[in-house]
């Protein structure tokens, strides 16, 4: 679970009782939020990319929840959205979801289902940047490792021996054990299938 106090509940919705409401309801779980009438709001503020999740009306004045979960990816932003709306229907519910929402709610929905679904989408942006960071780091120990340690790091997880590498390279077995014992080093893994998870995890980012 997420720590409450390192994120933050946005709360998106033109009607400010709800939006009291909501605030109410989660500081009384120790939770930290901030209100806004209008997406423009949102985005003028300097919280876009700040741990939390988004609790966002469907309708809104001048722009559509949906509308705006769309403009949200287009940036490039990933903040975890919990749907809430007067007027939902399955075909809205099934665009939401598709489109990466944690949760879509009728109102009037129940106190407990809002909060649970607050606490998934806190959680999921938790993991998100765990991952994001963990990924920037093997990026950043990688980019210390030479032309040459690459291919010896890309042979190693591929499954081949030290005597191979060195024929498949034509070198020397001492001298793709010292590569292999500085990629090791680098790239901080304690064992050959912590080299392999590394790799898998480098897999499908700007790191060849």
């Amino acid at each position: 679970m997420s720590a409450p106090g390192t994120s933050t509940v946005f709360i998106i919705d033109d009607d400010a009782g709800m939006r009291a409401a909501i605030q109410g309801l989660l500081k009384a779980e120790g939770l930290r939020s901030e209100a806004f009438a209008t997406p423009q709001e949102f985005l003028k503020s300097s919280h876009l990319d700040s741990p939390g999740c988004l609790v966002l009306d469907v309708r809104l004045r001048g722009v559509s929840g949906l509308d705006f979960q769309g403009e949200l990816t287009e940036m490039g932003l990933q903040t975890p959205i919990v749907f809430i709306t007067a007027h939902g229907d399955i075909p809205m519910t099934v665009k939401a979801m598709k489109s990466g929402a944690v949760q879509f709610l009728t109102k009037p929905f129940r106190d407990q289902d809002l909060l649970d679904a607050v606490h998934e989408a806190l959680d999921r942006d938790h993991v998100r940047r765990e991952q994001q960071r963990e990924i920037a780091d093997l990026q950043q120990r990688y980019a210390t490792l030479t032309a040459r340690e690459r291919e010896v790091m890309a042979l190693i997880v591929s499954g081949m021996l030290n005597k191979q590498i060195a024929s498949e390279l034509g070198t020397s077995e001492i001298t793709v054990k010292t590569h292999r014992a500085q990629v090791i080093r680098k790239m901080q893994a304690g064992s050959v299938a912590d080299l392999v998870r590394a790799a898998e995890k480098l897999k499908g980012t700007s790191t060849k």
